[in-house]
């Protein structure tokens, strides 16, 4: 028994052993024509391995280049398409530059310190008002990522005049705001939603029934 360690190395293992047997073998075929017809043979039991590629743009095009490349480019034969080129291959591709931008409290993220800088050149009003409720309630959430048990809003106040270096504060009127946009998209689900609700909630609301067990509105009455 021979294992796969002790065996050649293969060019896309994502084919497996016997694709790369079936290229093997068609290197050795002398008629070009026969090994015309086994390199079509090959490549459509690689289409029926994925089928879920065939959305993909050019598929048949990259079906013959992972053919080229299993035969290590040595395979002659007429293909239909431009294959891929060995340098195009082995080369490199340049090194992403990375943000290097410092951020002061990396729990919070980049996107809330530049939020921040944002809401700071902003001319007070309830626009800006709005955006430091919005900025608050991202920095509660990202917030409780890491630390699942609680949150204190005191520490969220001293981190956004932290961040803005005093400029922005957490007022009653934000608290206010903040606690509206969470009634507004977050509004709680459950059979007693009604416990959640903030006191300016609407009286409709807080006057709203509990969801579940009780007595249907639309029950029929049947005569007997």
């Amino acid at each position: 028994m021979q294992y796969n360690t002790q065996q050649p190395r293969m060019a896309l293992p994502e084919y497996g052993r016997s694709i790369q047997n079936m290229v093997n073998h068609a290197l050795t075929i002398k008629d070009r024509d026969e090994r015309q017809h086994c390199a079509y043979t090959i490549v459509h039991l690689m289409g029926s391995m994925f089928p879920h590629l065939r959305s993909v743009p050019d598929y048949k095009r990259m079906l013959w280049d992972h053919l080229a490349i299993m035969a290590d480019f040595k395979l002659d034969i007429d293909y239909p398409f431009p294959i891929v080129k060995p340098e195009e291959i082995r080369e490199r591709p340049e090194p992403l530059d990375y943000a290097s931008g410092r951020i002061r409290r990396r729990h919070y993220g980049l996107l809330v310190q530049r939020l921040i800088e944002q809401a700071v050149q902003m001319p007070d009003g309830m626009e800006k008002k709005n955006l430091v409720a919005l900025i608050c309630n991202h920095m509660i959430k990202n917030y409780l990522t890491w630390n699942k048990d609680t949150v204190d809003e005191a520490q969220i106040a001293d981190d956004l005049a932290y961040y803005s270096e005093g400029r922005l504060e957490m007022t009653e009127e934000i608290r206010r705001l903040m606690d509206q946009r969470n009634y507004r998209y977050c509004r709680p689900r459950g059979n007693y939603p009604n416990q959640y609700l903030p006191a300016w909630a609407p009286r409709a609301a807080q006057q709203q029934k509990p969801y579940g067990r009780g007595k249907s509105r639309n029950k029929r009455k049947f005569k007997y």
